[in-house]
């Protein structure tokens, strides 16, 4: 027969399993409510991942390698091997190569892109590998839901672009804009001064908490006009470290200084994380 102490120590120990158990529940129900948007560091290129609150989880494209499989890897579980959503916003090589690979190794359920003309091997591969997943050409007025208040529009292109050829593919990139709860997320792929102008004079409400600076923080975008009207808290620049291009460009950092706006770079930073509840903004770098 137990003795009444070891009756009352393992109740006790009972009572702490189960307040352990409830504690992870309610940190669990807490962590499907927020909005995870990472600005991956994946040298000079372009790749965020975003997991909405329903856990659904969306990349707009890769960077320029494979150096995306890890930084996936260390932000979803190993068993998850499934995608819900791939955005190229256009198909330059610091941008789709990445993705490529997460074609290789990944479920994608659903690809958003553009489809321009790109007389391209690479741009050939990435075609062929999409063919299995629901493939939709961005257009401006396309709005993707997630539940529990995520949505992300399409603000950019204008319209359908399929079958078209251009010199600056950069001026084909989508522009999206993410919604949840009091935060705005605008993502500019590497949309220049000439697309933000044609965003401000379409009469778009393009103000944003957090901005993802367009062409990796170059001179050829963010003007201060486009600054004025955006108006971010928080900047993202996505550079390689030491890259050969000097970006960020000065002038664009003085712009952004000049209007007090906190610069987050993935060069300086490696991985930026935003966590969002709807109310408040958590900034985690790694």
């Amino acid at each position: 027969m137990l003795s009444v102490s070891k009756k009352l120590k393992i109740g006790f120990l009972i009572v702490l399993a189960y307040l352990n158990v409830l504690a992870w529940i309610v940190v669990f129900d807490l962590a499907q409510n927020n909005l995870k948007v990472i600005f991956f560091d994946v040298g000079q290129g372009d790749s965020i991942f975003i997991e909405t609150p329903r856990k659904h989880q969306i990349l707009i494209d890769g960077g320029p390698d494979i150096s995306v499989l890890e930084r996936l890897g260390e932000n979803m579980p190993f068993y998850d091997r499934t995608i819900d959503l791939i955005v190229l916003t256009h198909p330059d090589h610091d941008h789709m190569a990445g993705l490529i690979e997460v074609l290789k190794r990944y479920d994608v359920q659903n690809v958003l892109w553009t489809n321009v003309v790109k007389d391209d091997s690479e741009y050939d591969q990435f075609k062929k590998m999409i063919e299995q997943s629901n493939v939709v050409t961005a257009q401006f007025g396309q709005r993707i839901s997630s539940g529990k208040g995520f949505v992300m529009d399409v603000i950019y292109p204008f319209e359908d672009l399929a079958g078209q050829e251009f010199k600056n593919l950069n001026n084909t990139s989508i522009v999206n804009k993410v919604f949840f709860g009091e935060h705005v997320f605008l993502l500019t792929g590497d949309a220049s001064k000439s697309i933000e102008r044609k965003l401000i004079e379409k009469g778009i409400d393009l103000r944003a908490n957090v901005l993802k600076l367009g062409h990796h923080g170059s001179k050829t975008s963010t003007s201060k006009e486009f600054i004025e009207v955006v108006n971010p808290e928080i900047a993202i620049v996505s550079c390689g470290k030491n890259n050969k291009y000097g970006h960020p460009a000065p002038e664009v950092l003085a712009i952004l200084n000049e209007y007090g706006i906190n610069i987050l770079r993935t060069d300086e930073l490696g991985n930026i994380k935003i966590i969002s509840d709807g109310q408040t903004i958590k900034v985690i770098n790694h």
